[in-house]
């Protein structure tokens, strides 16, 4: 129920990670070298895969849009995050938060159906190579690329409205390091029931449909690379699969800790520790995943590095 003679709240006090005043300088350089080794691997990643010739393929498009993403929604939380380290007042207005929330959910289903394509990606060169030229043409990668950013952008803006429904009236303490679902509901002094149920039928939905889809895909591989006689046949298969299943498990794993139970003070609590890794460590580790993993990565960071000697 809302509460009587209400004032409505005007911005959100962040608490972060810690309140230990003396933690916050070590956190802060902590997290300022995480997010430069972020900008500088998923940047260069992007510039490579562009670059290089011999990487214009489907899974590397589809590799350079996956890193695009993930610099964008480690953008969405750190930069903000490393100015409170360093602030007596960590605030954040309410426009500002409601951005950030939308901003967060959209490049979050984001990624989840962007690592989805790229399960079909390799499901088709794997299990139908003579095939792979027509399935995944230039259209076919365009529109496999344009449908999750406009899925994910399209749950991002209804998930802001829903939060936009719901009153609060004080406190206005979101005990985390960004705008995040449940904590923001904890806060709410009114019904927050459809947002909730909301909350977890979008999680649910596209955790579960999108991992479905990577697992089925992942189930046909297999089962293709174990009917290949050659010992080097099975292992070139494998190699170009992964570094993305390396990528999946660390970033659905956090995810379901994340979304899938029901908020409350002690959930918010652990929360805040699952989304370091899938805010910071999985876009940080993915351009490594990928490079130190794959050959043709490899061999075009080498000719990179050849032209700079040379030149």
């Amino acid at each position: 129920m809302l509460k009587n003679n209400y004032t409505a709240v005007t911005e959100f006090i962040l608490l972060g990670l810690t309140d230990q005043a003396e933690l916050q300088p070590v956190l802060f350089v902590v997290f300022l070298v995480i997010y430069l080794i972020t900008v500088l691997g998923n940047v260069s990643m992007i510039l490579l895969i562009r670059s290089d010739s011999k990487l214009h393929t489907p899974m590397y498009f589809f590799l350079s849009h996956l890193s695009f993403v993930d610099l964008c929604y480690t953008t969405n939380v750190s930069p903000q995050m490393l100015v409170h380290f360093l602030s007596e007042r960590k605030a954040i207005s309410f426009l500002g938060c409601l951005l950030q929330f939308h901003f967060f959910i959209a490049l979050v289903i984001t990624d989840y159906y962007m690592l989805t394509v790229m399960a079909y990606d390799r499901y088709v060169a794997i299990c139908k190579p003579l095939l792979y030229g027509s399935k995944m043409s230039r259209c076919v990668c365009f529109s496999l690329v344009a449908t999750p950013y406009i899925y994910g952008f399209v749950n991002g803006l209804a998930q802001t409205i829903l939060m936009l429904r719901l009153s609060f009236c004080g406190p206005n303490e979101i005990n985390h390091f960004y705008c995040a679902d449940p904590p923001l509901i904890v806060l709410a002094c009114s019904d927050t029931y459809v947002k909730e149920t909301a909350m977890f039928v979008v999680a649910g939905f596209n955790l579960t449909c999108s991992l479905a889809i990577i697992l089925i895909s992942y189930i046909f591989i297999f089962s293709t690379i174990l009917r290949i006689h050659s010992a080097e046949g099975r292992r070139k298969a494998f190699s170009t699969c992964g570094s993305h299943l390396t990528a999946v498990t660390i970033f659905y794993g956090t995810l379901f800790c994340m979304y899938l139970r029901p908020p409350s003070e002690t959930s918010v609590e652990q929360s805040k520790i699952v989304a370091v890794f899938y805010i910071f460590v999985s876009p940080m580790l993915n351009p490594f995943i990928y490079s130190l993993r794959n050959k043709d990565v490899k061999n075009a960071i080498r000719k990179v590095f050849q032209r700079k000697l040379l030149n």
